[in-house]
């Protein structure tokens, strides 16, 4: 190897080769790692030297697992707290909504939200010759969490990257899916192992791309830019970014109402003035009410999308009703209650669909 492949082997990431290895290291996998002449006196050798060689028999089995999926969608956000499970969750609902075979898995092990939210809490993980079988919302949609897996859900999952990584690889390997049209992985916030992990596992199986979701002020999208960023260096697709919370809408009727009394405390007095507005006018109870929550004046997700060279797939408001549904765990499309917000995503969800997957369109 010369001075410049392995210069070229260490920027790039190939073999995945140490910052801190000798000039000619011949990279950890190679057969002669921890061997060569040019490993002498390298802070690697001895780890080297005792490492497995070769492929990772398990990138195999998980290739064996996902040759039955189509298209595989990360779900990644920034930031904790921004609806990214809900989203995750109104998606595959929608997709299995549409006809497709669709599974959910859930990689935040430290916070597995998705269980609940899918309504599922309580359930647990059966296995069968196939593999570690999904716990099934609908026939046509399978979940998987390490929330199926605790005793009790309020422990605390105090893990460090090793281990995480291998749960990750056990979902990825273990569990049997059967014929799917969607896998949606939803991702813990950041970029950590948890990221690197399901990209390295999935990145020859062929992953479609990431749909990334943020709030609309500064203090979110700085994070998203490094979610985009990430993306970029380790070849993941940015099928689009989903601003979700953009302005708060909600049913006038769903509204309370108060007085300021003079010392300051508020006076409820929401049947008074439902009851003005049904008298004086009605028109009034069949709109629907919006109000900024946070500042957009930089120009929100929209102009992050632009400055980046990635698509904008659309603005989800916060609206009450869905953060209800997913609280009771229901898709929000299974009624009316989410006027705001229902509508919303699902332009988004076929938006996504239509641009990024049109074979499943003429599929469907």
């Amino acid at each position: 190897m010369t001075d410049k492949m392995a210069k070229s082997a260490r920027e790039n990431g190939d073999n995945n080769i140490p910052e801190d290895a000798n000039e000619h290291c011949p990279g950890p996998a190679s057969e002669s790692a921890g061997k060569s002449d040019a490993c002498a006196g390298c802070p690697n050798q001895d780890a080297c030297a005792s490492a497995p060689k070769g492929p990772d028999p398990d990138l195999v089995a998980i290739a064996e697992r996902m040759a039955t999926v189509k298209h595989k969608i990360l779900v990644l956000s920034g930031k904790g707290g921004v609806g990214k499970s809900t989203f995750s969750a109104q998606l595959s609902y929608a997709l299995a909504a549409m006809d497709f075979q669709v599974g959910l898995l859930d990689i935040d092990i430290c916070g597995p939200s998705i269980p609940k939210m899918l309504g599922l809490e309580g359930q647990e993980i059966h296995q069968s010759n196939l593999g570690w079988s999904p716990v099934y919302v609908e026939s046509n949609l399978g979940v998987m969490s390490i929330g199926f897996m605790l005793p009790n859900p309020d422990d605390a999952v105090i893990w460090r990257g090793p281990r995480k990584n291998g749960i990750i690889k056990q979902f990825l390997k273990d569990v049997y899916w059967g014929e799917l049209d969607f896998l949606v992985v939803d991702a813990p916030p950041g970029t950590s192992d948890e990221h690197i992990s399901i990209v390295q596992f999935l990145q020859e199986t062929g992953i479609d791309g990431a749909i990334i979701v943020t709030t609309p002020q500064q203090v979110s999208l700085i994070d998203v830019r490094k979610e985009v960023s990430f993306c970029k260096k380790v070849g993941i697709q940015v099928l689009g970014v989903v601003e979700n919370m953009s302005g708060l809408s909600q049913s006038v009727p769903d509204f309370k109402f108060a007085r300021m009394s003079t010392i300051g405390e508020e006076v409820d007095v929401t049947e008074w003035a439902i009851n003005l507005m049904k008298e004086r006018a009605p028109e009034l109870m069949n709109l629907v009410a919006c109000s900024e929550v946070f500042d957009s004046s930089g120009g929100g997700a929209k102009k992050m999308c632009v400055d980046m060279g990635v698509p904008f797939l659309g603005k989800v408001p916060l609206d009450p009703q869905l953060c209800k549904a997913a609280e009771e765990g229901r898709s929000c499309f299974s009624d009316s209650k989410c006027r705001a917000s229902a509508p919303a995503l699902k332009r988004i969800i076929e938006k996504l669909v239509a641009t990024q997957m049109p074979d499943m369109i003429n599929d469907a």
